[in-house]
């Protein structure tokens, strides 16, 4: 795995940097928004912080998702709800408050790696469920003519339903295959991108929430 570190500071990226590197992944640093739009391409998952010196890392994060579905996980000192779930919203895969523990960080690369090297591992294949079609393979999704742009959680959590169609899948399912800890992650993160998967595929009532245990998605 490849790590693009977006952080100005240089004490949090030497240590960012070392503990990518103990964990075998290769790492390029940046300390620049404008910097991390330019090297994205040659990498497998971004860590961004927020404060950067030329922008702010909110709309470096919109503006990398508007060419690529990376994983991107957002390291930051801002904790207040309102940056959280703008973050998520904005197409961040997890959000990290300062100071990060740097095993649960591993954890997440670990996570992200696993589930993109899961996808490289299975024959091509699709499903299909009346007009939405999930081409597992390619990542692609699409509702009739209509392609989504999903963000890199948002396919993870369609596939995983689309996947498991008639079944429910519970939250602790879904977050221990999306981030890999079942318990640890903060739910807060699911209801945000299941909020804008819902929002993409405008197919009322496909995605029903099972109270208190999950959710499922109908089989036409």
């Amino acid at each position: 795995m490849h790590v693009l570190i977006v952080e100005d500071d240089d004490a949090m990226a030497s240590a960012l940097s070392a503990a990518v590197a103990s964990a075998g992944h290769t790492h390029t640093r940046v300390s620049r928004g404008e910097d991390a739009l330019l090297a994205h391409r040659e990498h497998q998952v971004v860590l961004l912080d927020l404060g950067l010196p030329d922008l702010d890392g909110l709309d470096v994060l919109r503006k990398l998702r508007q060419v690529t579905n990376i994983p991107i996980l957002i390291l930051t000192a801002r904790d207040d709800e309102r940056s959280v779930v703008l973050g998520l919203r904005s197409g961040a895969d997890d959000y990290l408050v300062k100071p990060v523990k740097l095993v649960e960080l591993l954890a997440r690369i670990e996570a992200v790696t696993r589930r993109t090297n899961r996808g490289g591992q299975e024959a091509p294949h699709a499903i299909v469920l009346g007009e939405l079609e999930v081409d597992l393979d390619r990542r692609l999704a699409a509702v009739g003519q209509r392609k989504l742009a999903l963000t890199a959680t948002e396919f993870d959590l369609l596939s995983l339903l689309v996947r498991n169609a008639g079944s429910v899948v519970t939250r602790e399912q879904i977050l221990d295959a999306l981030w890999g800890d079942a318990f640890v992650t903060h739910s807060r993160s699911l209801d945000v991108h299941l909020t804008g998967l819902r929002s993409k595929l405008q197919l009322p009532g496909f995605i029903i929430n099972v109270r208190g245990v999950g959710y499922r998605v109908e089989q036409p």
